[in-house]
Formats: structure tokens, C-alpha cells, sequence
């Protein structure tokens, strides 16, 4: 295959440090901008300031405020100063809490074709949209490349999306992805990286191509690509960003490993059912369902378009006496579009709650729907308690059902609210970056701020060469990160006290397993396929690990959180299903011979301590994975290389 003329390929060449383009094989690339957001960049910059390094490597990085914008106690306004008090001292472009969500600002102000990305949030493919190679990672990653690291990643395979056709009247960005994601479903993409092409491509604007981007992350992929073309340089103009562009598309003859057509004429409204992004069905199907709660925002349908499509749809109507409209803008130049059109005033007056630019409901921060309530997101996960109502059935849709399910208290074809608006996006975007602070020239004068609430890392022992392991859950497959370590009000305040965080794993399956676990001392988890989909937060991973949880088997794992494991030296042992069929909850295991297999083998011995049997599992690992888990996590290598090259160097 001529890995180098697609777009994917294009761009990995150009930031080729180690390794050679061939699938399968393990690369580093180098990074031009990462990004962090407020519930994992803490982490981020606490990794970073032990990594010794006086200012950020990267051509770009920026810290945004965005997840925990509620300030219900000290906590979180610590933390924002502790950011931006970090951003300041390490040469970090700072977004004020306010600004906006991390993805729609950083599509809007910094994103750049052909460069990459790499963002401590599991949706920084939605500058993808803008035909930048933008993955999602964990916070240990980001900080080394914040750093000057390369990004190691395994070379993916690439599916190309042929779209044809043009989408018809009340069908938008988010049915083609709700499409995709009924096909492929949740892990239909792991491994691979999805690029866009066809004829239609040109009929989608930025937006729409960062909605479709943004969700491809549900499938388990890398990241999604979109050409950078006419249609990318009239936004960056209109963003007065026209500098930053540059052209890029798929050489004749590129070759992939799959490819999928999507005739855009052939689609419909579509939702995604509970409690899953791929449960995907018409909207049709369930029409005459009542609904309780609509919240149209998130940074997948939170752009300019989408809302002052929203606005026109809402204009001279009212919202549904059973019905709360929520809506979230994406980002303050959004809202002031918004004010100075006059859309904000239609929404108000047709009954729609106004909230903060920020994450807000969609990570669980206020907004929780009633007991057994009916809620309709634009978001992009609707995993189970994810909303902070335990039971509550949370559906996934565009801007088009949100509105006619806000008007007719139910869900409906949007074609039942009449006439559709011809909504153009603007020849130029309202422009005011004063909420965007630029790195201080002066760094080492800078102090860091940081409040009660931020404890430091701890330390973990290299990896021992045996351990005896209590299996405390045995679980079922997709299990998500926020199933391991939940969001909401009352947790992500948390996000920089490991010990006060911890005791909320798992407690939405298994209530008191973090006193279990902590009792017990050394403790394995058993899982299914696709553990750990979701979220990029390494708290999924850290929690667990500080808890004394070091090992997880399981029949597969979703790639983000595979990787934030190893970075904490957290064992990832892949089992059969026949085996994880002989393993029960409760049972008491022994991994044997520990630092021989991960040193050398793809194997490892799993001693049943009950009848006295044998497993052996499975460890897909590269030699560098191999040197972390020995070393007992990232930042212990990273700290014995410091040290190996102060003994050479006579330091």
C-alpha cells in the first residue's frame, strides 16, 4: 500500500522522528501544538513539572478552562489559578474559564492543516475538521510532548469515507456520524485512522466536518482526517487565520484498507438510543416519544451554525410546558455572534435556559435530568449515569430533532416544524481574543499558585517479579471510563487529589470497592471487550493504580486507556474468552515470573490459586512499553534516564 498518498500517510512523513510508515509497527511523530483542558490538565501540568523542563518544546500549547467552570466550592478556582499560574511559568497560551470549550476555540483561533495535535481529551480529533492529524491521549503523553518527546503510536490502518451525493433537507453533520458509528459501532475503529473524501466533501462546511470528527472517537479510532481545501481556507479567512492554511488532499492512487461510500442524499434523521453512541436508530422509529429535558450544545453541535440554526427554527415559537431547552454555547465568540444577530433573544424568548460557554452538562456539571427523564443531547456519549440521573434515557441527535423534540414535548421527524431556515455561515467571525492570555516572555519570574486541593504525584515501585492478586470485579465488555471513575459535580472538583478522587472508583457498579481494594492491597480487575472505551481521563487509570489495582485482564482495550495503564505501570494482560470464562469475581490469582515475560515474552502465567491451575495470557507490548512497565510507570523512566545521563556525564 502506498502509505504515503493518502492524507494520514502525508502528514505522519512529514513528522516521521523514529520508526518506518508500515502498519502495525510502533512510530514517534513529532507534535507541533498539544492542548489540555481543566479536568485532566492539572495532571498534565503536575507531570510536566516533574519532567524538569523549563519552557513548553512544542510550536504551540494551550491550556483551556472549560470542564469545570462550576464553582461550588474552592476547589476548581484553585485549580484555575494553579493553570493558569503554570501556563504562565512554562510558556502556555492560556483560555480563560468562559472563552469556550477547548475543541470549538481551538478549531476557531489555533488549528492548522497539516499539523498535529495531540490534546489531553479523548475529542481533540474534531480539529480533524480542518484537516489536521489531531489525536487524543493521555495527560502523561501530552505532558512529554509538551516536553520535546516524540508521540509513539502504533502505525494504523486507514479506512477511507467515499461521500457522494448532498444531504437533504433536515438531515445534518450529525446523522452522517450517527451513520457511521450504527455501522462500524464503538470499536469498529480501533486501529485504524478514518479519512474523508468524494465529491460531497466540498458540500460540508468546517463545522459540519469537525461534528463528524469529533464523534469518529466513539468508534475507538485514532482520529479522523477531512482534506484541507476551498472550503478550509474560507474559514480560516473568515477567521482571519487565512496564513494558516495550507492545501491538502489524498494523491491520486492512494490506496486504503477499507473503504466505505456514503450517498449523503440516502440518509435520514437519525438518534442514538441508550445508552450507547452506535445504539443508532431513525428518529422516525421512536416518534410520539415524550421527553422531558433538550440540551443543545457540547463541542460537537455547539458552533456558530448550529445554533443560529436553532435560534431560527426556536424564532416566534415556544418550548413545550413539559419541556426544559438548555443551551450551551462553544465558545464566546459563538455567544457574541449570537447576541449582536439577534438569535439570543429568539431562544430566550422561546423559554431556552442560557448557560456558561463550557462543557457543562455534558460531562455531568449540572443539568442532571429528572429521575427516569428523557433527555435529547447534542452531545456525543450517552453512556449510563454519564448525565448524573443513574436512570434517565439520554438520546444523541443534531440540532434539527433537538428543536422539533423541545417544541412538540417529543421525539419527531424536525420536517413536522415547517419551513427550514437557509442558515449561511458568516463572510467573517467576530474576533476578540481577550480572554485568550499569550505566554508570559518572562517565565522564571512567575509563581506557581497551587491551592490545598492539589496533592502531589505519587510514587510507584518498579514492577515486582510476582504478585498475588485478589480478583475484586469480574466485568462485562465496553466498559467506559466513566463506568472506572465517574464525571460530574461531585468527583471532577477532585481531579488534582489522587487520594479523594480514588474513592469514587467504580462506585456507579461496585459501591465500597474502593475500601475493598484499599483493604485488600494488591488487586486485579477482570473485564470484557473494549475496556476502558471513552474518556482520555488518566484518572481511569491512576485511581485504580494508587487504589493497588496492577493488573487488568481483559479480552481487549480501547486504546487511550490502554495506554494511560502502561503509564502508570498498570499491567495490561489480553485473555481469550475461554478464560475469562475460568476466572471468577473474588478468586485469588498470582502472575509468576513477571519481569522475565515482560522483558521478553508475549506471555504470561496466571496462577488460579483455587484447584491449582494454570492461564497463560497474552501481552502485546513494544520494547518501549516494555522498558515503562519495568521501570513501574512514565515518569519512573523518565526519572532513571535523567539520572543515567547525570552519572555519564559526571553530573
Amino acid at each position: 500500500m502506498a502509505y504515503k498518498d493518502h492524507i494520514t500517510g502525508q502528514i505522519l512523513a512529514a513528522h516521521l522522528l523514529e520508526g518506518d510508515l508500515v502498519p502495525g509497527a510502533e512510530i514517534g511523530i513529532r507534535i507541533d501544538q498539544t492542548l489540555t483542558q481543566d479536568a485532566t490538565g492539572t495532571l498534565v501540568y503536575l507531570e510536566f513539572m516533574s519532567l524538569e523542563v523549563n519552557r513548553v518544546q512544542t510550536k504551540l500549547s494551550v491550556s483551556y478552562v472549560d470542564h469545570n467552570t462550576l464553582q461550588t466550592g474552592r476547589e476548581n478556582a484553585d485549580d484555575h489559578l494553579f493553570l493558569q499560574s503554570a501556563a504562565a511559568r512554562y510558556g502556555v497560551w492560556f483560555s480563560r474559564p468562559g472563552n469556550g470549550i477547548c475543541h470549538q476555540v481551538h478549531l476557531e483561533r489555533f488549528g492548522a492543516p497539516g499539523k498535529t495535535l495531540l490534546g489531553s481529551d479523548s475529542h481533540t480529533p474534531t480539529a480533524g475538521g480542518l484537516g489536521m492529524l489531531a489525536i487524543g491521549a493521555g495527560g502523561m503523553d501530552v505532558a512529554l510532548a509538551m516536553a520535546g518527546a516524540p508521540f509513539y503510536m502504533t502505525v494504523p490502518r486507514v479506512t477511507f469515507i467515499r461521500l457522494t451525493g448532498q444531504l437533504s433537507p433536515w438531515v445534518g453533520a450529525k446523522d452522517v456520524i450517527l451513520h457511521l458509528l450504527g455501522n462500524l459501532t464503538v470499536k469498529g475503529g480501533l486501529g485504524k485512522i478514518i479519512e474523508y473524501g468524494g465529491p460531497a466533501v466540498k458540500t460540508l462546511t468546517v463545522p459540519d466536518r469537525a461534528t463528524i470528527a469529533n464523534m469518529g472517537a466513539e468508534s475507538g479510532a485514532w482520529t479522523s482526517l477531512f482534506p484541507s481545501d476551498e472550503v478550509t481556507r474560507r474559514f480560516l479567512a473568515a477567521q482571519k487565520r487565512e496564513k494558516d492554511w495550507t492545501p491538502i488532499y489524498a494523491r491520486e492512487g492512494a490506496e486504503y484498507g477499507e473503504v466505505i461510500e456514503i450517498d449523503l442524499s440516502t440518509l435520514i434523521p437519525l438518534v442514538a438510543s441508550p445508552s450507547s453512541p452506535d445504539a443508532v436508530r431513525p428518529v422516525q422509529e421512536l416518534s410520539g416519544k415524550k421527553v422531558d429535558q433538550i440540551v443543545i450544545g457540547s463541542c460537537t453541535n455547539s458552533s456558530y451554525h448550529d445554533l443560529k440554526l436553532s435560534a431560527q427554527l426556536l424564532k416566534g415559537k415556544k418550548v413545550h410546558p413539559e419541556v426544559s431547552l438548555v443551551i450551551a454555547p462553544g465558545s464566546r465568540q459563538v455567544l457574541s455572534m449570537l447576541v449582536r444577530d439577534g438569535s439570543l433573544a429568539h431562544m430566550i424568548d422561546a423559554g431556552a435556559r442560557i448557560l456558561e460557554v463550557a462543557c457543562g452538562p455534558c460531562i455531568g456539571m449540572g443539568q442532571a435530568p429528572p429521575t427516569g427523564g428523557v433527555s435529547v443531547r447534542t452531545f456525543n456519549r450517552n453512556f449510563p449515569g454519564r448525565s448524573g440521573t443513574p436512570d434517565a434515557e439520554v438520546y444523541l441527535a443534531g440540532p434539527h430533532v433537538a428543536v422539533a423534540a423541545a417544541l412538540t414535548g417529543s421525539l419527531v421527524h424536525p420536517a413536522v416544524l415547517g419551513h427550514l431556515p437557509d442558515v449561511e455561515g458568516p463572510e467573517k467571525f467576530l474576533i476578540n481574543d481577550s480572554m485568550i492570555i499569550p505566554p508570559s516572555a518572562n517565565t522564571h519570574d512567575v509563581d506557581i499558585r497551587m491551592g490545598p486541593n492539589i496533592k502531589p504525584l505519587p510514587d510507584f515501585a518498579p514492577m515486582p517479579d510476582s504478585l498475588k492478586l485478589k480478583l475484586l470485579l469480574k466485568l462485562g465488555d465496553n466498559i467506559t471510563t466513566d463506568d472506572i471513575l465517574p464525571g460530574g459535580a461531585g468527583v471532577l472538583p477532585l481531579r488534582s487529589n489522587l487520594p479523594a478522587i480514588s474513592l469514587h472508583v467504580f462506585k456507579l457498579i461496585s459501591p465500597g470497592f474502593a475500601q475493598k481494594a484499599r483493604a485488600q492491597g494488591n488487586v486485579a480487575i477482570l473485564g470484557g471487550e473494549n475496556y476502558g472505551q471513552g474518556s482520555s481521563r488518566e484518572h481511569a487509570a491512576l485511581a485504580p493504580k494508587y487504589l493497588g489495582v496492577h493488573a487488568i485482564l481483559t479480552k481487549s482495550f480501547a486504546r487511550l486507556h490502554r495506554a494511560n495503564l502502561i503509564n502508570f505501570g498498570v499491567l495490561p494482560v489480553l485473555i481469550t474468552d475461554r478464560q475469562y470464562d475460568q476466572i471468577e469475581e473474588g478468586c485469588n490469582i498470582e502472575l509468576v515470573d513477571m519481569e522475565k515475560a515482560v522483558a521478553e515474552s508475549d506471555k504470561i502465567i496466571i496462577k488460579l490459586m483455587s484447584g491449582d491451575r494454570e492461564l497463560t495470557g497474552r501481552l502485546d507490548l513494544s520494547v518501549r512499553e516494555r522498558k515503562i512497565l519495568l521501570a513501574g510507570g512514565s515518569l519512573n523512566l523518565h526519572r532513571q534516564n535523567i539520572k543515567s545521563r547525570c552519572n555519564y556525564s559526571g553530573g
